[in-house]
């Protein structure tokens, strides 16, 4: 049985079925409706991360039946590509509505919102595609394979407890950029009557962008991109005159004082033209930011960096001339392949000449100005925003901390909930699975929400571990792991199956859930 009792739960909570019953109503009277598929598909992302594979065998050998009355026999290929056929049609809609629901029923608080996309390669040709669904295409995936076309997904959470209250599949080769404003128009739906915060990455920012957002009355705070970094703007800051801020990040936790990295924060404004001579220039406030951990790995990288460097052009050196790089061009041409890889190009200065004998000699060194240069600015970085000023600085930089929640729930996204691989026949079902995959990732989280808020003022709970009893804080994860050994023993017709007595520690993440594994989910 596992976690399927508190799957069941949420989604009751959330009313999934009945909002996807709503938005795709069925023609003919079977014994499973769209939305009942539906939520046996998140239960099966949550129970079962695999590829969407033998999903009836799945639900024999979990108690799928006696917890959401779902015959296993009838969640075959053809039933679930049904579902996620009208599905797809709806998934603005659903994702709305479901997104509302949650914010509803759990008291989320998204007066600030974090946004981000990411990529999901996919194993298929896909040479058709239907034009009305985002269509998978080459472009710049987040693992490398660049061999791949890929879907791209977008994700919106809130800033109370990193929840996924919006979420959209768009084009493989879409510009992420291009992708802000639409979002916002949905978030605002959401957030309608309260104003929201918008915190993104770099993408956030452009001169379309910003309009719409303070033409919207949006706020938002997004890093400055390094390309748009004034040259010599880091280098020429005195970070003594900069404001210490009272922060410690989440992995200095356990940390002696001495090793914790800190921040300081100052501010000056940046003009943002635009792509017309006639468009009005934006100021926006811009936040400069010093973190001495960002300062020691980015000096550490350098060194490295230098030192492989160093490597590579002694080895030059002694094989100028010979075979080779006979020539003055192929030093030449090997000696800028060395700066460009490893990074080197402002900071190293040659020489190649030809000596008596008539073969090429190489020469270098490191501009040590630059280098100095480059090291003034190790640990700085900028946050752009259009927040009023009665937010000071440190304010607006502890808002933009929670940023990383994001890329955490991302990890979840495509690790428990394993997003990949996908195989299904076109993008139409594979805009349904995403947004199956996301619902998933909503009650995944949710359920980490609620143990957290109830066991306040509690932080931490023992016991997650057989052979190690220190306190952590629970995680969805080691929630959902905790309770996976729950079992139902089925019994004969006519007859009543049991539940063996829960553990002790399943029993209070049960009692914090509200969770009450003998109670079906269908009357």
């Amino acid at each position: 049985m596992g976690s399927l009792p508190v799957i069941a739960d949420f989604s009751r909570r959330l009313d999934i079925a009945g909002i996807v019953d709503r938005a795709c109503p069925m023609r003919d009277v079977g014994p499973l409706s769209h939305g009942q598929v539906i939520e046996a598909l998140i239960a099966n992302r949550l129970t079962s991360p695999k590829a969407m594979v033998a999903v009836a065998d799945w639900a024999h050998a979990w108690a799928v039946d006696e917890v959401y009355g779902i015959d296993p026999d009838t969640l075959n290929d053809d039933r679930l590509g049904r579902a996620l056929d009208a599905l797809a049609g709806q998934v603005d809609q659903v994702v709305g509505s479901i997104g509302a629901k949650a914010i509803d029923v759990f008291g989320i608080d998204i007066t600030r919102c974090h946004w981000d996309m990411t990529s999901i390669s996919l194993y298929g040709a896909y040479d058709r595609v239907d034009d009305e669904y985002p269509t998978p295409a080459y472009g710049h995936p987040k693992d490398r394979r660049t061999d791949l076309k890929q879907i791209q997904t977008g994700i919106a959470m809130s800033a109370d407890g990193a929840i996924p209250i919006f979420s959209r599949a768009y084009d493989g080769n879409a510009a992420e950029i291009a992708q802000v404003t639409d979002t916002m128009r949905a978030l605002q739906s959401l957030a309608a009557p309260r104003s929201f915060l918008l915190v993104g990455d770099s993408k956030l920012i452009s001169y379309t962008n910003v309009t719409a957002m303070t033409g919207a009355n949006v706020t938002f705070i997004a890093p400055l991109a390094a390309s748009r970094v004034p040259d010599g703007l880091f280098a020429g800051l005195d970070r003594a005159q900069a404001t210490f801020v009272d922060y410690i990040a989440e992995r200095d936790e356990d940390k002696r004082f001495l090793d914790r990295g800190s921040y300081r924060v100052g501010e000056d404004t940046m003009d943002l033209a635009g792509p017309r001579k006639k468009d009005p220039v934006l100021t926006l406030r811009r936040i400069l930011v010093h973190s001495t951990a960002n300062a020691t790995a980015q000096a550490k990288a350098r060194q490295l960096r230098l030192a492989q460097a160093r490597t590579d052009l002694d080895t030059l050196t002694r094989t100028a001339g010979t075979r080779h790089h006979p020539t003055i061009e192929a030093v030449t041409t090997k000696a800028t392949a060395i700066a460009r890889r490893r990074r080197v190009v402002t900071h190293l200065q040659t020489t190649i000449v030809t000596n008596d004998a008539g073969k090429p000699t190489f020469a270098w060194t490191f501009n040590q100005a630059t280098l100095d240069a480059e090291a003034a600015a190790d640990g700085w970085y900028a946050l752009l925003t259009n927040l009023p000023t009665d937010n000071d600085t440190t304010e607006v930089f502890l808002r933009y901390k929670d940023q990383p929640a994001v890329e955490r729930r991302y990890g979840e996204f495509k690790g428990p909930l394993a997003v990949a691989p996908i195989f299904l026949r076109n993008n139409r079902r594979i805009t349904a699975l995403i947004t199956v995959i996301c619902l998933a990732l909503l009650i995944f989280c949710l359920i980490e929400r609620e143990v957290r808020r109830n066991l306040a003022p509690d932080t931490e709970i023992r016991g997650f571990y057989t052979n190690d009893r220190r306190p952590r804080k629970p995680t969805a994860r080691l929630i959902l792991q905790t309770l996976d050994d729950l079992r139902l023993i089925t019994a004969p017709r006519g007859e009543a199956a049991t539940i063996p007595k829960p553990g002790y520690l399943q029993t209070q993440l049960l009692a914090l859930l509200h969770v009450d594994p003998t109670q079906p989910r269908w009357p």
